[in-house]
């Protein structure tokens, strides 16, 4: 009777610790201190749209590669697509504006993200052919920006998109 009660509590304390070690397992930490949705907020207040940006209607999509060290400081940071070279700058100020927010996975030294960034005009409520005009010449004269390396994802995250909208200023 002893050796059955000792055995049914082993086989309780084994499934305990189980149960314990999958529930660990389920959800990785999200790389950005507070999670996904803390950090589109942190992207949506500290970008600052250029107004030369908001002049020439610039749209599109620019994806980095950067890396972070222990601290979460960001370092490193390069451009591996960007529809024009205009989107850039006000991207990248952001993104070292985000420097000791990122967790670096399994204590290593330094990590590589991959983070895109959609630069998006909302359209007037009414409808004006400048505006579309505008976008179209936008189009026709951007200046693309296409890296010739790989990337290489095994050792990089991959982080969801930065979706970033901006209105026509009067």
């Amino acid at each position: 009777m002893i050796k059955l009660f000792a055995k049914s509590c082993l086989i309780a304390v084994a499934m305990l610790l189980l149960c314990g070690y999958c529930k660990a397992q389920d959800k990785p930490l999200f790389p950005y201190q507070g999670g996904i949705d803390i950090m589109n907020r942190f992207f949506k207040d500290s970008l600052i749209v250029s107004p030369d940006i908001i002049e020439k209607r610039a749209t599109g999509t620019v994806i980095f590669k950067f890396s972070a060290d222990r601290s979460g400081i960001v370092k490193n940071i390069l451009i591996y697509y960007a529809d024009d070279v205009l989107l850039t700058p006000p991207l990248i100020e952001a993104l070292r504006k985000s420097s000791h927010q990122w967790i670096i996975p399994d204590n290593e030294k330094m990590h590589d993200f991959i983070i895109t960034f959609s630069v998006n005009l909302n359209p007037p409520a009414t409808g004006n052919t400048s505006v579309a005009i505008a976008g179209y010449r936008y189009y026709k004269k951007r200046k693309p920006i296409i890296a010739s390396d790989q990337i290489p994802v095994a050792s990089a995250t991959l982080l969801p998109t930065v979706v970033v909208n901006y209105d026509i200023q009067n």
